[in-house]
């Protein structure tokens, strides 16, 4: 059993920090369980731009509010606690943040924590064994 606080990642390699965003990773690749989950702020009034191109990710908002457009459709959802967005086909994406929002995100294939986005907003797939 792993048990885990935020305060235990919190300034560590495991807390990844741009303009836009900070993103907890609290279960990584490392742990071999097939996916990674992250605790990440997207920062009022920002834009950003993503494209897993290599994951699958599901996002639960627990706090804040926001826009999400849907780049291959041009549709255009509201979030807010409670609103859960799914990436199921690798969708190209902006967040626009009205209020700084707090989420919950799943990643499969889980992430190693060294994941940068490159120009295309696509994390690379980084792979590394389960250290148990």
């Amino acid at each position: 059993m792993i048990v885990r606080s935020l305060d235990e990642i919190t300034d560590t390699d495991a807390d990844v920090k741009s303009e836009n965003w900070r993103s907890k990773r609290i279960v990584l690749a490392k742990e071999g369980v097939g996916f990674s989950v992250h605790e990440t702020t997207l920062y009022a009034g920002t834009e950003s731009f993503f494209w897993y191109a290599n994951h699958i990710e599901a996002v639960f908002i627990t706090s804040g509010e926001g826009e999400i457009e849907d780049l291959g459709t041009g549709e255009v959802h509201q979030l807010r606690p409670g609103s859960l967005y799914l990436l199921n086909e690798h969708d190209k994406h902006k967040v626009r943040p009205r209020t700084d929002i707090t989420c919950v995100c799943v990643f499969n294939p889980p992430v190693t924590g060294r994941e940068v986005h490159d120009e295309n907003g696509v994390y690379p797939l980084v792979t590394e064994p389960a250290v148990v």
